[in-house]
């Protein structure tokens, strides 16, 4: 699936819509968020766990902490920022693993997975088009 040119609000009804498939789903399930520095990853991945929990729920990004876990309506969902981690087996030593087998885990910058990627996954890649709007792709692996 192809969306461009998204505002916030456009987003956050994606977002909504994706947590409406989560819950049908349940875990386990990674979700993997790619996309340059201030594409919107962290937004995406706050918005779909407050879908799934309730919009009060505070949802930092897990930059520092390297995941955040939340129970939601569609059962424990673990957020993961990759970004600072240098090296697989970092995130291995993370539990990477043993969240995978009984999580929704939302893992932004898989790219530090290599080609060690779960089966089954989503890819979704944001972009920015402009200050306001982003172009959102989804793609399906094993699902």
């Amino acid at each position: 699936m192809y969306y461009e040119s998204m505002t916030l609000e456009q987003l956050e009804a994606q977002a909504q819509m994706f947590a409406i498939e989560l819950k049908a789903r349940k875990a386990p399930l990674c979700i993997l968020l790619y996309g340059d520095l201030g594409a919107g990853k962290s937004t995406f991945a706050r918005m779909l766990v407050q879908a799934l929990t309730s919009k009060e729920t505070n949802v930092p990004s897990p930059t520092f902490t390297l995941l955040q876990t939340y129970e939601t309506t569609a059962g424990p969902l673990t957020h993961f920022d990759l970004y600072r981690l240098k090296s697989i087996e970092d995130v291995y030593d993370l539990g990477f693993n043993e969240y995978v087998l009984s999580h929704i885990c939302v893992v932004e910058w898989p790219e530090r997975l290599g080609n060690d990627l779960p089966t089954p996954h989503i890819k979704i890649t944001l972009a920015h088009d402009s200050e306001h709007t982003r172009t959102l792709v989804i793609e399906r692996v094993g699902c």
